[in-house]
């Protein structure tokens, strides 16, 4: 993605301005009981599944608040906090958090709790994907600015603005290393 991160709408791109829509626009829950098809070989649920959950609900985020279909460009972070055992209830939570050109960051938050008990579930991970909107043809297409409704929102919001920046400052590093190594004669 080579968007730059908006300081304010004004500085968005010269294209049709989009009207922005709120962060509860497109806000979304996925719910999954866990069985034995999904676990590993030490018995807990296979971190692959709950990944696929993460993308599968981020992608539906993406996808509504773009308008269409969007593609999972990159995975910034997952982070698995407590393992998820056969019988949980998971429950993926999904919110674009920032938006570009035509990028969008969507942040998740990962909850389990027994599928028969009445406690309050329990955060088991947390993830950052970007998406970027496609068209029919696989081009990339404008997406609304998102508007941030709550402190949570705008602090989210910030947030996501730093990663991007640390994101596009990790890839830059890494061409730079790679165009120098190339220069010395060091093959890939």
């Amino acid at each position: 993605m080579t968007d730059q991160a908006p300081q304010a709408s004004a500085e968005r791109p010269a294209t049709p301005e989009i009207p922005g829509k709120p962060t509860s626009a497109s806000r979304t829950t996925l719910s999954h009981i866990m069985t034995h098809n999904d676990t590993n070989l030490l018995g807990t649920v296979h971190g692959g599944v709950i990944m696929k959950l993460v993308d599968d609900a981020a992608g539906a985020v993406a996808g509504r608040h773009s308008g269409g279909p969007a593609v999972t460009a990159s995975m910034d972070e997952m982070a698995f906090l407590e393992p998820v055992r056969v019988g949980d209830l998971v429950h993926v939570k999904a919110q674009v958090n920032w938006t570009g050109r035509t990028s969008m960051e969507v942040g998740v938050r990962v909850l389990a709790e027994r599928w028969n008990q009445s406690a309050p579930p329990t955060q088991v991970g947390s993830a950052y994907l970007v998406f970027a909107a496609v068209d029919a043809d696989g081009k990339p297409r404008a997406v609304p600015p998102v508007i941030p409704e709550t402190e949570r929102d705008k602090r989210r919001h910030q947030e996501a603005q730093i990663r991007r920046t640390h994101r596009l400052a990790r890839r830059r590093a890494i061409m730079e290393l790679r165009e120098r190594r190339a220069a010395e004669g060091f093959a890939d």
